[in-house]
């Protein structure tokens, strides 16, 4: 394994939103990544994160297309995404709706203290049509993000998650643009 640039990215506040360094890679050595949260952390460099940056846009571009975009092969961009997923930088390729297709909402819960906040967010998480959550400082515990394809698929999807045992109070927000 060839090894990684030490230069700093151009874009650190996107950088640091996706990992934390803990470990260089060095060249033929295995990597040995620390584990927090239950989280494998690693560092990035300028490349994987354009390579993100590009699955985020397109998450179905080929390999030698974003190769091409990034100056890679076709073989280190997929050696590259493949690394990225077992590390869980990348947790999973997903269709994202857009709202004039679809209905998405964003449903703020709070939790009872009794029951972990961690175990209630994985709970929801599990529901069809959550495309992710959040746990999240302040008035509210968690924040669930859903979509589906109309208001009733939404509105099903926020009925299982009042259902969901520890959820205490919730206030949904149904969006009507994205920028």
């Amino acid at each position: 394994m060839r090894a990684r640039t030490n230069k700093a990215p151009k874009d650190k506040k996107a950088v640091n939103s996706l990992f934390v360094p803990t470990q260089k890679r060095s060249q033929g050595k295995s990597l040995n990544f620390s584990q927090s949260n239950n989280i494998l952390r690693q560092e990035m460099d300028e490349k994987d994160i354009e390579i993100i940056k590009l699955l985020k846009e397109d998450s179905r571009a080929g390999y030698g297309e974003m190769g091409a975009k990034v100056g890679l092969s076709e073989g280190a961009v997929r050696k590259r995404i493949k690394t990225l997923s077992e590390e869980g930088v990348i947790r999973k390729f997903t269709v994202k709706i857009g709202v004039a297709e679809g209905s998405q909402a964003i449903t703020l819960l709070v939790t009872n203290p009794a029951h972990p906040t961690q175990e209630v967010s994985k709970k929801i998480q599990a529901i069809p049509n959550v495309e992710t959550t959040y746990e999240v400082t302040g008035e509210y515990d968690i924040v669930a993000v859903i979509s589906g394809m109309n208001v009733t698929e939404v509105n099903e999807c926020i009925e299982k998650i009042r259902r969901v045992e520890g959820i205490i109070k919730t206030n949904t927000m149904i969006v009507l643009r994205s920028a």
